[in-house]
């Protein structure tokens, strides 16, 4: 069996050091999007979007992610970026070096594809915990073992006009440079890869799509203070390709953001792409 969940729950991964410059924050910065200068000069109050933690650990990989998971014989061709969580103990700084360690949390069968999710915590050398990030990665014909199949919670959007309605422009180009961030999967570059994966042109990384909700939702409804930002977490549950348009909507619920993204215009007008966000505050 390809993916031997008795092996794979609960193995773990082992740690990584990394580390992190301001050159590397704003190079992350401009690949999803952001212009105002709290995000892009080292001179104006350099912020960090929170998202930033989720990439940091690989982001100076040139080699596709690998998927040497124990108990998982998978391929790139066969995988899907399901959920995407981090949660931040304060502010991320804008250069350093931490320690991430991670393992598999779970593992379900959904029948048709298998549904792997990692746990990671990463550190500064000091102890303190600066950062914690949950995934969940979709492995297309994978499924079918009469495993646990998962929980299948789903946010619920207020019933009421949303108070922040944005759009953002992807670039066509955006995959391209959203690449330099650690993220060299073949998918968002080669058009053959594409069609073997079944799109029928190479996609925007989730990743990037991810970052660019929280930050139209951060500068829409907290006034660009991304040190506001606790949480963010949300599902991908639809791709975008470059050129296309992104429409973020949020709505305030106590002390956190909801929201989601689809496309706006076009043949895909209305497609989702980000769904179940979260957003919570400090």
């Amino acid at each position: 069996m390809p993916i031997d969940p008795s092996v794979a729950i609960g193995a773990d991964l082992g740690a990584r050091e990394f580390s992190w410059t301001e050159s590397d924050v704003l190079l992350y910065h401009l690949g999803v999007g952001a212009t105002d200068l709290s995000y892009t000069l080292e001179t104006a109050g350099l912020q960090v979007l929170p998202s930033f933690g989720v990439v940091a650990p690989t982001f100076h990989e040139t080699d596709p992610p690998p998927l040497d998971l124990p108990g998982c014989d998978i391929n790139l061709a066969q995988v899907v970026h399901g959920s995407q969580s981090i949660s931040v103990s304060g502010p991320l700084p804008t250069s350093g070096t931490a320690s991430v360690s991670t393992r598999i949390s779970d593992v379900w069968d959904k029948g048709k594809a298998a549904v792997i999710w990692q746990e990671g915590v990463a550190t500064a050398p000091s102890g303190e915990e600066l950062w914690r990030v949950r995934s969940s990665i979709f492995v297309k014909g994978e499924g079918g073992w009469g495993g646990e199949r998962g929980s299948s919670d789903k946010v619920e959007l207020p019933d009421r006009a949303p108070d922040a309605d944005t759009t953002y422009d992807v670039t066509p180009q955006q995959a391209l440079l959203y690449r330099l961030c650690g993220d060299r999967n073949p998918l968002h570059a080669d058009p053959e890869f594409a069609r073997a994966a079944g799109f029928p042109a190479p996609i925007l990384h989730g990743l990037c799509s991810y970052a660019i909700v929280l930050r139209e939702l951060t500068d829409a409804l907290l006034d660009g203070d991304a040190a506001a930002v606790r949480g963010f977490g949300g599902r991908f549950s639809g791709v975008v390709f470059p050129g296309e348009t992104i429409r973020v909507q949020g709505w305030r619920d106590g002390s956190r953001i909801l929201g989601s993204a689809t496309v706006a215009g076009g043949e895909r007008d209305g497609s989702p792409v980000l769904a179940d966000v979260v957003l919570t505050l400090d």
